[in-house]
């Protein structure tokens, strides 16, 4: 099939070449009757712009970069940041713009990460779940091209967080609602400022309610891997005085944590309790159903987008400021009640 070029567009209409352009970039010296026309034209013969030309003009590529790279390397199987890069990417899309995925190889030839991105000419990149101390991702951050990141700060561009505090800090109210007061909580590496504020709204939570900070145990587990769950979910529940609660990194570990349950046939719910963290649909349909706390992946996903965008597009106005997006508690049945024989704490 032919590729329709602007001068066949401009032969269509009878109007020169320039006039047509004009037409296409909404010019405001073209009349509304033009415009129309042109547009129809275009839609009708298939007419799409050059990218190369229009990168000439506008000076941007109009092509976005997503770097993700956790430790696990689950890629676009990671069921959260799957969500939240297709809401990103859909957003991306309706404004206009491509995505390119940024890695550290091209082929065989290994490269920076910014090497990688002038090499594809990205305006912009989204950076979601990398190691941000690393030196690659500080030549990135540090360089001209626009970034956004996710779920960590850095004060020259603009981030979009999770609102990781209040949502530890929900989910441990409802626990201590139950009347849980030994809880143990496998938390994710402690090189993410994820894993920081989880623990702080943990421990914000066992203040609030009075519960000595002595009373919790934590053990230090890795995001996304059952396995990992269920060798530290086995060694709390072999403890001679165990918890009756274990909050989870996250969602995945669930599975983990559930094998370790079975294996000691305790009843999930009345025996132990556990809750998750993220509120993916997975975990949703196994039963019991986790509780846990559900992390708004589509506002994530389209709030990044637009925030690079705007990045690219009003560099004077754009700013550096961190946008809140709140969690919300999922009420499984994970979770059961413990009575407790301590006197109520008065107000």
């Amino acid at each position: 099939m032919k590729h329709v070029t602007i001068r066949d567009l401009s032969a269509a209409c009878g109007l020169s070449v320039s006039t047509v352009s004009k037409a296409l970039n909404g010019y405001s010296d073209i009349s509304d009757e033009t415009r129309q026309t042109v547009l129809t034209a275009a839609a009708e013969m298939g007419y799409f712009p050059s990218a190369a030309a229009r990168a000439l003009k506008t000076s941007r590529s109009h092509n976005l970069g997503v770097l993700f790279a956790d430790e696990n390397r689950s890629g676009l199987t990671h069921p959260f940041f799957a969500a939240l890069l297709n809401a990103f990417k859909t957003e991306a899309e309706a404004a206009g713009y491509d995505i390119t995925f940024i890695s550290s190889n091209l082929g065989l030839s290994a490269m920076s990460y910014l090497s990688h991105c002038r090499y594809r000419n990205v305006d912009g990149v989204c950076l979601a779940c990398v190691d941000f101390s690393s030196p690659a991702i500080m030549e990135l951050v540090e360089s001209a091209i626009p970034c956004v990141t996710i779920d960590h700060v850095f004060n020259r561009w603009p981030s979009v967080l999770s609102d990781n505090v209040s949502g530890m800090r929900l989910l441990t109210d409802y626990v201590l609602s139950r009347g849980h007061r030994r809880i143990a909580y496998i938390h994710g590496q402690r090189n993410s400022t994820v894993a920081d504020k989880r623990i702080t709204g943990f421990y914000r939570s066992l203040e609030t309610h009075g519960v000595p900070a002595e009373n919790a145990i934590l053990r230090e587990g890795v995001y996304v891997d059952p396995q990992v769950s269920y060798q530290i979910t086995s060694e709390l529940l072999g403890m001679s005085n165990p918890p009756t609660c274990i909050l989870l990194p996250d969602d995945h570990a669930y599975i983990g944590a559930m094998e370790a349950a079975v294996q000691r046939n305790l009843k999930i719910g009345r025996d132990i309790s556990f809750a998750g963290f993220d509120g993916i649909s997975m975990t949703q349909s196994l039963h019991p159903r986790l509780t846990s706390v559900r992390q708004d992946t589509e506002a994530l996903g389209r709030e990044a987008a637009r925030r690079l965008i705007e990045c690219v597009e009003k560099p004077n106005t754009a700013g550096s400021e961190a946008v809140m997006i709140p969690c919300k508690l999922i009420r499984g049945e994970t979770v059961g009640e413990v009575m407790s024989t301590a006197p109520a704490r008065r107000p």
